[in-house]
């Protein structure tokens, strides 16, 4: 008896200590684990998924009731509207976000107007046009927030940008009624798609012009300039040194011209 319970004792000892029960518990442990985790990623995913879906199709409702008319229930562009295949979300955030889009007349360029949506419906519309042909997606905050160099970006924007919308984002004008817009007050946001778009008559500024870096340096000069008044006083809308010269040849000019009469009448 004694050397039976001796036996189990060893037996009993053997199995707790045994190498295959750890290795066992982790191997449970870990398939355990990875069961939840995948459980809970497949939802989440679902989920994403489904809210992803439902935001396409109430884009697709919009635009088929205030786009298609123009530019094709399939995005293949009509005789009143061009093709919006290839243009990418970003191209319709900063239409439809400016309020260019949905136009309200035919003319040589898309006026600036009050947005007719709300951001959330921009939003939907420009993932249901993104989704049926791809293009430049909306920006990251990343680079649209400021934060870069100003320096550097006065010097991308006086390279780049300056002979249409001027030194000092004033805009400009251009041929046959078409105009480059002033920059002031525009956000982060639509600066940056306009640079990867070219909306109207810009041309399209690619990460292999610009990168977005540069871009974000550029914006943080624009937002530099929005933020501060011009230190030189007065500035006469930022029009450049034609303008002021004319300023000064009418009114200068006038002013002297007018003390002269003025003195002279006195003296007779």
């Amino acid at each position: 008896m004694a050397k039976k319970a001796a036996t189990a004792r060893t037996t009993r000892a053997t199995g707790r200590r045994h190498p295959l029960a750890s290795v066992s518990l982790i191997l449970i442990g870990l398939m355990a684990t990875g069961g939840a985790y995948a459980l809970f990623t497949t939802s989440a995913t679902a989920d994403s998924q489904a809210s992803h879906a439902a935001v396409i199709d109430e884009g697709e409702k919009l635009f088929a009731a205030n786009c298609a008319t123009c530019h094709g229930l399939n995005l293949e562009g009509t005789s009143e509207g061009p093709t919006l295949i290839g243009v990418g979300a970003a191209s319709v955030d900063f239409q439809v976000g400016t309020g260019r889009m949905p136009g309200a007349a035919s003319g040589p360029q898309a006026q600036v107007k009050p947005v007719q949506f709300t951001d959330d419906q921009v939003k939907a519309m420009a993932a249901y046009v993104a989704s049926v042909s791809p293009g430049p997606a909306i920006p990251s905050s990343e680079y649209t927030e400021g934060g870069g160099d100003a320096a550097l970006g006065a010097e991308l924007f006086r390279i780049n940008c300056a002979m249409c919308h001027n030194v000092a984002g004033a805009g400009g004008a251009l041929t046959e009624g078409k105009y480059a817009p002033s920059l002031k007050g525009v956000s982060g946001t639509h600066a940056y798609e306009a640079m990867v778009t070219g909306p109207q008559n810009m041309p399209v500024f690619s990460d292999l012009n610009l990168t977005a870096e540069d871009k974000k340096d550029i914006i943080t000069y624009l937002q530099f300039l929005n933020e501060n008044p011009s230190p030189g006083g007065l500035d006469l809308g930022n029009l450049g040194p034609v303008s002021e010269g004319l300023f000064i040849w009418i009114f200068g000019l006038g002013a002297i011209v007018g003390v002269t009469i003025w003195l002279t009448a006195r003296s007779n």
